[in-house]
């Protein structure tokens, strides 16, 4: 049996989202421990030209969204990236996650060879549904969780990488 699209992104995705809640609560936790401003850690950057905590969170999303949208054919939900507290990322990953689940496994069956086109500022990008799955869409999935978990990190919140892989299943 071999692995689908579905299997290979929307269960991991959901998965990654339960472990970023749980992180994201360790830093809300810590900050309140510290003192400290929440916008000290969802404004917080690893470097001035990336983009903070809350839009790892947003890219994360929109990234997972938009393999249920692209590839499983479920209707866009759009999400205004207007958050700015831990209860708002909270709510962005819940409002994912939704989507994530209401797309059946079948609905990505067969679409390996499906165009895929990605629309940018710089133009567009056109991949088969395989390609763009495992040569944009997991790896820059994951590139924004792990700058969420390293920017945490950066910051002093006690994360391991347990943390960041969550509970055996």
């Amino acid at each position: 049996m071999s692995l689908s699209l579905y299997d290979i992104t929307l269960p991991a995705f959901i998965r990654a989202f339960e472990n970023l809640s749980a992180i994201l609560k360790k830093g809300e936790a810590f900050a309140d421990e510290k003192g400290l401003d929440h916008r000290t850690l969802l404004e917080a950057r690893l470097i001035e030209d990336m983009g903070p905590l809350t839009a790892q969170i947003q890219r994360a999303s929109d990234t997972a969204k938009f393999v249920a949208v692209r590839v499983g054919g479920i209707e866009n939900v759009p999400m205004a990236d207007d958050e700015v507290t831990f209860a708002d990322l909270h709510a962005r990953i819940a409002k994912t996650v939704d989507l994530l689940k209401a797309v059946e496994p079948s609905a990505m069956d067969g679409k390996d060879e499906t165009e895929v086109v990605l629309k940018t500022s710089s133009g567009s990008t056109t991949f088969t549904a395989r390609n763009y799955v495992l040569g944009f869409a997991v790896p820059n999935f994951y590139f924004h969780v792990t700058t969420a978990y390293a920017i945490l990190r950066h910051k002093g919140v006690p994360l391991g990488k347990m943390d960041y892989l969550g509970p055996r299943s």
